[in-house]
């Protein structure tokens, strides 16, 4: 088996015993991004040389007899909008191109503590606000499954590389779906972790507005839901740059059992695609079978939850972000911006925000009390299957991606966590669900998200589609 199939987990062993070397595994890694990348653009800044000497340094260090970290020597690739120390931190804008980082964000720092190999920066939208990974600098990803339909976005390049075998892991980011989403369209496993959780930090955006502080986090994608426990480890590590990390223990106190887990199949408020429906179904019986209890049982008010993600998104987050899109963004970028806020336009109260955190916080405390008596919540990730290639650039088109998202909003609306696990399949793409669980319990969504795993069988790297 090529070295560059294999997941992390069974690589860091590996290289841990000295039955390969990092260089080997780099290699490896690198000699399938020269295969497969050309069709995807997932990748869009290469490392080699950098990577090969840093995996050098890995050997090194091993030989030494030094204490290695668990990811030592493994290959990892960093999104565009994330500082990496030597790297521009360009956000897929033209304009940004020459914004070279001079220090790592925390999740980096996290990441190159742990022994991590960094191969490349993977692809995304401009200022990372698409559910499409095209931008003016680098250009489109495509789907390893199906080249007609998104890669997802925002981190579209890290599923597409984590399919497509690139590398095992890949780091992303989530504001309101941008891990789990990607995870979704490209069939692989992506954990969005609650508030708290993984330090963030970027010297090149500055200050966040209160809508980023709120709902945006970071979280890995990988092939297997072991990568992804193994990635939050690491990547949580606490940083004093990030004002509201939390020092919560990674594995809660043993639950409650048997474990009971809400299925809402059929988010209220639009349209739900009936392979979605059964996905989660599905999901549900594996569940089951494991010795869960589980019912179709809504949590409460889905939809003014996801009413608070767009007033505190239209009327907090685009209030920072949409000049600067609209300044710097590429035509596709500026289009989506205009679609969007045209069907979900800032409020006019300039007390809306504050409403809507007022709101937020009756929701989360409705949400924490169901979720003590169900500590699991499945749902769709996508309400709909994943759509086509620049679907955001028309009023029509972007009004059914907007329908879609409400399963993906509810997570980061709140703070809370959501594991993307492919369920199923619709013709050459994946189906699949998200696992919600209740607060600081991403070890419960990961236990889950193990079992189902289980029962779909392992995910292994694609060759993409040729024209």
């Amino acid at each position: 088996m090529e070295l560059w199939s294999l997941d992390a987990v069974e690589l860091a062993r590996l290289i841990r015993l000295g039955a390969v070397s990092s260089r080997e595994v780099v290699t490896s890694c690198l000699m399938r991004m020269d295969a497969v990348n050309d069709r995807l653009n997932a990748v869009v800044r290469r490392m080699d040389d950098e990577a090969l000497a840093a995996a050098d340094a890995c050997d090194a260090a091993r030989a030494r007899g030094e204490a290695l970290g668990p990811l030592h020597g493994v290959p990892v690739t960093i999104k565009i909008n994330t500082d990496q120390r030597g790297h521009p931190t360009d956000n897929g804008a033209v304009a940004l191109k020459d914004l070279v980082a001079k220090s790592d964000a925390p999740v980096v720092a996290n990441l190159r503590r742990a022994g991590a190999v960094f191969i490349g920066r993977t692809n995304a939208p401009a200022f990372s606000m698409r559910v499409m990974s095209a931008n003016g600098l680098h250009g489109r990803t495509l789907n390893p499954l199906d080249r007609s339909v998104t890669p997802g976005g925002s981190s579209g390049g890290a599923g597409a590389a984590v399919a497509a075998g690139m590398g095992p892991i890949a780091h992303g980011n989530d504001i309101g779906g941008s891990v789990r989403i990607p995870a979704y369209c490209n069939g692989v496993f992506g954990l969005r972790t609650g508030l708290g959780r993984i330090p963030a930090y970027s010297a090149a955006a500055g200050p966040r507005p209160i809508g980023g502080q709120l709902m945006a986090t970071q979280g890995p994608l990988a092939r297997s839901v072991r990568d992804l426990r193994l990635a939050f480890e690491v990547m949580a590590q606490g940083d004093p740059r990030d004002t509201r990390w939390v020092d919560a223990p990674l594995v809660g106190p043993p639950p409650r059992r048997p474990i009971r887990v809400a299925l809402v199949p059929e988010p209220p408020g639009g349209f739900i695609h009936p392979a979605q429906a059964a996905a989660v179904r599905t999901a549900g019986r594996h569940l089951a079978a494991a010795g869960y209890v589980v019912e179709e049982t809504p949590p409460p008010e889905i939809e003014a939850v996801v009413r608070v993600w767009h007033t505190l998104g239209s009327g907090d987050v685009f209030r920072v972000l949409a000049p600067v899109i609209e300044q710097m963004g590429d035509p596709g970028a500026v289009a989506a911006l205009r679609h969007w806020l045209a069907q979900s336009p800032p409020p006019s109260d300039p007390t809306a925000v504050l409403d809507a955190l007022s709101e937020r916080d009756r929701l989360l405390l409705a949400w924490q009390t169901f979720l003590q008596d169900w500590p699991l919540v499945v749902m769709p990730t996508l309400a709909d299957l994943p759509p086509p290639q620049d679907q955001d650039q028309t009023a029509e088109g972007t009004a059914r991606i907007l329908d879609s998202i409400r399963a993906a909003l509810v997570a980061p609306a709140l703070g809370l966590a959501g594991l993307a696990a492919p369920v199923g399949r619709s013709g050459a793409l994946r189906t699949g669900v998200q696992i919600i669980p209740a607060r600081f319990r991403e070890d419960l969504a990961l236990a889950a998200g193990e079992v189902i795993e289980a029962a779909e069988g392992a995910v292994r790297p694609v060759d993409p589609a040729r024209d």
